[in-house]
C-alpha cells in the first residue's frame, strides 16, 4: 500500500469514527473555560433550519463533549483552542461554526481553514460540503497537487469558504486571488504541526498581503493537537500579547 493510500485510509477512518462519535460518545472527562453552561442538543444552539437539516442528515444526533463546549465560544465570538482525540469530532466542531456564521447572501469568502496536508484538507471540505448540503454554501479545497489555473478560476467566481494547505494558499494570497478582507473566521487544524511549519516557512509573516491581524498565531505552542478557530476581528490583540508572553 502506498504512503498516499494510507493517508487516505487514515482520514476515511477518522471521518467514520467522528460521524458515530455523537451517538457512541467514548470520551475522556472534558474540561473547558467557557463560562456558560454546555449546550448537549444541536436544537438549543440556535443554529440555522438547513445546518440543522444538515446535521442530522450527516449522522449526529447530539454533539459529543467537544462540540457541546467548543461550538458556542466560537459563535460568541471569542477565540477558541479546541483539544480532543481523533474521532471525537472536532472538525465538525468547527465546521458547524463556520457554516452558521457565514452570510450565505455574501460570495465573499468568510472562512479560511488551514490544514498540514492535503488529504486532511481535503477530508475537512467533505465535511463542510456534507453538513452545509441544505445551505447552498460553496467551498474549495486550495491544495497542492492540483492546476493554479483551476484554483484561479474558482477563487475569482467567488468562494465563502476556502479549505487549504499553506503553501497553495500562500501562493493564492499573494498572487491577490484570494482576498482576506471579508474573512469572519480563521481555523488552524491541527495546530501544532501547522505553527511548526509557519515557523521554519515564515508562512504568514513574510507576506505583507495578509492583514495584521493574521500575524499572530506564529509561535509554536507547548500543547500538541489542538484546532485554533480565530474570530478575525479579535485575535489580533489577544494573541499579540499572548505572543509576547511566550517570546
Amino acid at each position: 500500500m502506498s504512503a498516499a493510500d494510507s493517508a487516505s485510509e487514515k482520514h476515511s477512518t477518522q471521518e467514520k469514527q467522528e460521524k458515530g462519535s455523537a451517538s457512541h460518545p467514548k470520551e475522556r472527562e472534558a474540561e473547558t473555560k467557557w463560562d456558560e453552561h454546555c449546550v448537549t442538543s444541536f436544537d438549543d444552539m440556535g443554529l440555522k433550519d438547513d445546518l440543522l437539516r444538515g446535521i442530522y442528515a450527516y449522522g449526529f444526533e447530539k454533539p459529543s463533549a467537544i462540540q457541546q463546549r467548543g461550538i458556542m465560544p466560537i459563535l460568541a465570538g471569542h477565540d477558541t483552542i479546541a483539544q480532543a482525540q481523533s474521532g471525537t469530532g472536532k472538525t465538525a466542531t468547527f465546521s458547524i461554526s463556520v457554516l452558521q456564521s457565514i452570510n450565505l447572501s455574501q460570495k465573499a469568502t468568510q472562512a479560511l481553514i488551514l490544514a498540514p496536508t492535503r488529504e486532511l484538507a481535503q477530508q475537512i471540505q467533505k465535511v463542510v460540503r456534507a453538513l452545509g448540503d441544505f445551505l447552498n454554501v460553496s467551498s474549495h479545497a486550495c491544495i497542492g497537487g492540483t492546476l493554479v489555473r483551476d484554483d484561479i478560476n474558482t477563487l475569482r467566481h467567488g468562494v465563502q469558504i476556502v479549505v487549504g494547505t499553506p503553501g497553495r494558499v500562500f501562493d493564492m494570497v499573494n498572487r491577490q486571488i484570494l482576498l482576506l478582507d471579508c474573512v469572519k473566521l480563521f481555523v488552524l487544524d491541527e495546530a501544532d504541526e501547522m505553527l511548526l511549519v509557519a515557523s521554519r516557512t515564515k508562512f504568514m509573516t513574510s507576506s505583507s498581503t495578509f492583514p495584521p491581524k493574521f500575524k499572530y498565531v506564529c509561535s509554536p505552542p507547548p500543547c500538541p493537537r489542538k484546532s485554533w478557530i480565530f474570530p478575525t476581528s479579535s485575535c489580533a490583540i489577544r494573541f499579540a500579547s499572548w505572543s509576547r508572553r511566550m517570546s
